[in-house]
């Protein structure tokens, strides 16, 4: 039986920010609203990223809209911290490599796999100008041929 797997927010920003050496599923523990929020689409992982403290990892900054037919005092607040959920083991290997110069971790994408909310976060190291002009530089090229290649 293959896994259902349903992309809701993809944070395509990410790849072109950052070059992203290791990648990481986690579950979110989220409130019954923010469920609801994500399920519809209202979510901006943009400027999300998370951080390890005290032995837990956090996603934070991730912009999720309140759900717009829940009553106002039960809704929640759109940009809170939330808990990732991951194995110790995975946690104290991102913690190392966290604490080495330049590496962070960004979420990539929001998705529901057999109807849970899973969220796949990146080990990452910024890219520097230099690198993003190379990388709009080959796409370009890549462009430019497959154009010649069309026109035969």
């Amino acid at each position: 039986m293959g896994d259902s797997v349903k992309v809701l927010s993809e944070n395509r920003q990410a790849r072109f920010q950052y070059e992203i050496l290791e990648t990481y599923e986690c579950g979110l523990v989220l409130l019954g609203t923010e469920v609801k929020s994500i399920r519809a689409g209202k979510v901006n992982l943009r400027d999300g990223f998370a951080r390890i403290r005290n032995g837990e990892a956090w996603l934070m900054n991730v912009h999720i809209s309140p759900h717009e037919s829940t009553n106002q005092s039960y809704n929640h607040d759109p940009l809170r911290d939330r808990k990732l959920l991951l194995h110790k083991q995975e946690i104290r290997k991102l913690v190392g490599k966290v604490e080495q110069k330049g590496l962070t971790l960004v979420p990539l994408k929001l998705y529901l796999k057999n109807g849970r909310v899973k969220v796949s976060i990146g080990l990452a190291r910024g890219k520097k100008l230099h690198d993003k002009r190379q990388d709009l530089k080959q796409r370009q090229d890549k462009r430019e041929m497959e154009r010649a290649m069309k026109q035969r």
